[in-house]
């Protein structure tokens, strides 16, 4: 049996921008077709600057389709569970590492120290705080025996010839596997106003730590692609419109 590559434990995730399509230009000249038809056209070379009234006016009353004409491509790192959520929001689209296809590596998740680990409250009605000393020693313990049991459990069935496809159902969800993501602005939007705790939000949110990790990071970056209409979003309660 071929030697078993060490595990990596991470406690961070990564989102890098790869390609966009994605200026406050894109909402202007997309929203005046609507009363300008051709004469739209000429909008596509104006300073968006003079203009911001009417980004806030779209984000506040909720005219959404001009901010689909803005787009951007992620490449994101992270642990699979974070991709089992970020895949709920069917508006993206999604192209992930395949297990079938090629051996994984064995780069797994352990929460960082200050990551809360104690969910306090019933179901609906709940607060994480944090851990022990002692808990972190143990999720630590824990999740690194269990992840290096399962990935010598999977060099063991690869080497003996098993398929990829069925050696993998071993493989845990703290396992870091990367994809790349696709959506609009008004995607994007709404992934943040449920991926993020803001004081700028209308409406509350909860999210996973991890997925909020994925989630700053690409608030971030947008932020400096379309920062007008990231500031209305903010005004407007981060309520994608």
């Amino acid at each position: 049996m071929p030697d078993i590559l060490e595990p990596v434990f991470r406690s961070d995730v990564t989102v890098q921008l790869v390609k966009h399509s994605a200026d406050d230009a894109h909402v202007l000249w997309s929203a005046r077709v609507s009363t300008q038809g051709e004469q739209s056209l000429d909008q596509i070379g104006a300073d968006p600057e003079r203009s911001k009234g009417l980004i806030n006016y779209l984000m506040r009353d909720r005219h959404g389709s001009p901010f689909e004409a803005a787009s951007m491509t992620f490449f994101v790192s992270a642990p699979i569970f974070v991709f089992r959520e970020f895949m709920r929001h069917r508006t993206w689209s999604f192209n992930e590492e395949s297990g079938r296809y090629r051996e994984l590596g064995p780069v797994f998740y352990i929460p960082s120290p200050d990551r809360r680990l104690v969910q306090e409250g019933k179901p609906g009605h709940y607060q994480f705080v944090a851990g022990t000393t002692e808990q972190h020693q143990l999720v630590d313990e824990v999740m690194t025996d269990a992840y290096r049991h399962a990935y010598e459990a999977y060099q063991k069935m690869l080497a003996a010839g098993v398929a990829r496809e069925v050696a993998r159902s071993v493989l845990p969800v703290g396992l870091f596997s990367s994809a790349y993501a696709t959506c609009n602005a008004r995607s994007l939007m709404h992934f943040l106003g449920l991926r993020t705790t803001h004081p700028d939000a209308a409406t509350p949110s909860y999210p996973q730590r991890e997925i909020e990790m994925v989630a700053e990071q690409m608030e971030a970056a947008w932020a400096g692609l379309m920062p007008l209409t990231h500031a209305a979003f903010n005004a407007n309660g981060r309520l994608a419109p």
